[in-house]
């Protein structure tokens, strides 16, 4: 696929040059008038189409149709693009969702590939990173756990492992949650007692490790177990994850039959000890299907306007958990092409198991099964079964998925009840869809942030979390007044700058066809609660009213008497300070909104603090880059050392030239006095 964009002088970037925009223009879209703008663009969106067309090639590709504002409404592929962009130029039998789609087309761009898979391939990458309102989208795709068997050492090491597959070695999973890992890397470290300790401990290491004692590591750093023998044991682990667990088990009893034959029995005592450990991998996985070795489960369900997608993960005949997806979709869309969509988004950056269930049948099967194989670089099937232990774990992927389904419209129309008794007692006008709350951190100054924490009717928002490190110099520490100005301050006057303020009663809602989102939402709250009493209140007031703001719904929760939760008072402008009823269920969700946020600003408090406990003077002295940092301490051994040497032994450092030897010498003795 790269080579085809380079043929066209196009690179991915170019590709994704959206992606440079904020996080929050990269989320938002704006509301629109579907029936006004079809109306009024309908005909040239069907012109730009048709002109177009007398320029594409019947090559394989990837079209995107873009309106007015520059945002990507839709993001398609094609066996052929020209027989494919003739559909839309017709102008007659669309549904109302395409309709409105060519309505609001104002231009198009198109990539060819080589194939109608390296298509497939690029049109998930781009729905991915585009996020256009006419496609299927995946949400809360956030990245799996894996079991690493690290190979870049000669004692490899077992550990969990998130994100790109970067070192060298065997990456096992995925595992649902994090929960499922760490109880296998447990297990497997008895069963096989491996290492688990970074190269720099292991060595550093003079004498085996607290692991070494209660059985859970061999101890390779130190030369308890030869090394040979070492990775026998590694050989060993990965072939129980490659999916030879049970010649692994039967090899284990073996020799524990053996030993205990030859009346060792201490050797005995450890197999039967690793064996037992095995057991407890298969035992606390739940449902491990017999003639399943490997397979990724999909299973969809619609009720109410809403999809949930359920994904389980078996390998090694074992159940490695199961996660719920929510994807946004049009409500015409039937389910075998949502679920077709989901798919290639999916797997868009993830290995896909060698067989893969689904719920139901999809049109580009045979043409998903080519494009998975080529990422995977082996044979990938995909079927829907009829019958057998393979329907038996679709169809409980998919009771999981109606299960998730009806407890995430409970949730829903609880929140929904929530912000409109909210609204009654601030006097809202309605429910708010954004709600913003803002709260400070610090320690006498020191490490301050200040962090902001959204929610809506979806509940916590939390990749609109936003935080803030508390820049200005004319703040005296400790100031929570001056921390809520800067804060409030930055994040209103970006907000002024890249979205203006659309008056409340001009606002246009989008009609029944829209696909409702929080993407699709105003970026502007339309509530701002302040962690505090009159005196935060006053100050945000103040910061609004001078960026001429001034119909923003705000109030302050300040803490009750001894700080006692459920005797909160709440301050609003116009209105006596007032408390809820301490059983009134708007109250506890104020708490809610008011501790999430206190939680997000002490976490980020605490990162930054724990991050300026670990900085070195050797930071700050510009032209000494890492590998120079390195040297020094490898040689000196501590920061300070390094600022009471001497010129002389600072240039016999191996890698330290006397240039450097001296910029670092000036530094320390200039800011010693």
């Amino acid at each position: 696929m790269t080579s085809e964009l380079k043929k066209q002088n196009l690179e991915p970037a170019d590709i994704l040059a959206d992606d440079t925009a904020s996080p929050e223009a990269q989320e938002r879209a704006p509301a629109i008038d579907w029936g006004k703008a079809e109306e009024a663009s309908g005909k040239r969106g069907i012109e730009v189409i048709q002109t177009a067309l007398q320029t594409l090639p019947n090559t394989p590709g990837v079209y995107r149709m873009i309106d007015e504002a520059g945002e990507v409404l839709y993001v398609g592929k094609a066996r052929s693009l020209k027989k494919r962009v003739s559909n839309y130029a017709r102008g007659i039998g669309h549904t109302n969702r395409l309709a409105q789609m060519i309505a609001l087309t104002a231009h198009m761009e198109f990539v060819t590939t080589a194939t109608e898979s390296e298509a497939l391939l690029l049109e998930a990458n781009l729905i991915k990173r585009l996020r256009p309102r006419f496609n299927v989208l995946l949400r809360d795709d956030k990245s799996f756990a894996y079991i690493l068997v690290a190979q870049d050492h000669p004692a490899a090491r077992i550990a969990k492992h998130r994100g790109a597959h970067s070192i060298k070695g065997d990456y096992f999973g995925p595992f649902a949650s994090t929960g499922a890992v760490n109880r296998t890397v447990t297990a497997l470290q008895k069963a096989f007692l491996l290492r688990s300790c970074s190269d720099a401990v292991y060595e550093s290491r003079t004498r085996p490790c607290l692991l070494f004692q209660i059985k859970r590591c061999s101890g390779p750093c130190t030369g308890e177990i030869a090394l040979d023998d070492y990775n026998r044991l590694v050989d060993e682990a990965h072939d129980f994850l490659s999916g030879k667990s049970q010649a692994v088990q039967r090899q284990m009893a073996a020799h524990m039959t053996d030993a205990s034959e030859r009346l060792d029995f201490e050797t005995a005592a450890r197999y039967r000890d690793r064996l037992s450990a095995l057991s407890s991998v298969q035992s606390h996985q739940g449902i491990n299907p017999r003639s399943v070795e490997e397979a990724d489960v999909f299973a969809l369900h619609q009720e109410a306007g809403q999809i949930c997608v359920q994904v389980f993960f078996f390998r090694t005949f074992q159940n490695w958990g199961n996660r719920a997806y929510f994807p946004r979709a049009d409500k015409s869309l039937p389910p075998e092409e949502v679920l077709s969509s989901f798919l290639s988004q999916f797997y868009e950056d993830k290995h896909p198991a060698r067989l893969i269930l689904l719920s139901h049948e999809i049109e580009d099967r045979t043409l998903l099964e080519e494009a998975l194989s080529v990422r995977a670089n082996r044979s990938v099937e995909i079927a829907t079964p009829k019958r057998g232990d393979k329907l038996d774990l679709v169809q409980h992927a998919h009771q999981n998925a109606r299960d998730a389904l009806g407890r995430k419209l409970a949730e829903s129309a609880s929140q929904q009840r929530l912000l409109e008794g909210l609204a009654a007692t601030l006097h809202l006008p309605g429910p708010p869809q954004r709600i913003e709350v803002y709260d400070n951190s610090h320690i006498q100054g020191t490490a301050a942030v200040g962090a902001m924490i959204v929610a809506g009717p979806e509940g916590f928002r939390k990749s609109a979390y936003r935080k803030f490190n508390i820049r200005s110099d004319d703040i005296t520490p400790g100031d929570d007044f001056g921390m809520m100005r800067e804060v409030l301050q930055r994040r209103f006057a970006r907000l002024v700058k890249e979205s203006p303020r659309t008056a409340p009663d001009a606002a246009i809602e989008p009609s029944a066809g829209a696909v409702p989102d929080p993407a699709d939402a105003s970026p502007w709250p339309d509530l701002v609660l302040i962690d505090g009493g009159p005196g935060q209140l006053s100050a945000a007031r103040e910061i609004l009213t001078g960026l001429g703001i001034t119909d923003l719904a705000i109030a302050g929760v300040a803490k009750g008497v001894d700080r006692d939760a459920g005797r909160e008072v709440i301050h609003m402008p116009g209105h006596q300070p007032f408390r809820l009823e301490p059983r009134d269920p708007v109250l506890y969700f104020i708490q809610r909104l008011r501790d999430e946020a206190h939680r997000f600003a002490i976490g980020t408090h605490r990162a930054k603090r724990s991050k300026e406990f670990v900085r070195s003077p050797l930071d700050e002295i510009a032209g000494v880059g890492p590998s120079r940092k390195r040297a020094l301490l490898h040689h000196f051994g501590t920061a300070k050392a390094v600022a009471r040497a001497g010129l002389s032994d600072l240039e016999n450092v191996p890698g330290i030239n006397r240039a450097t030897a001296k910029l670092v010498y000036d530094f320390f003795h200039e800011n010693n006095g």
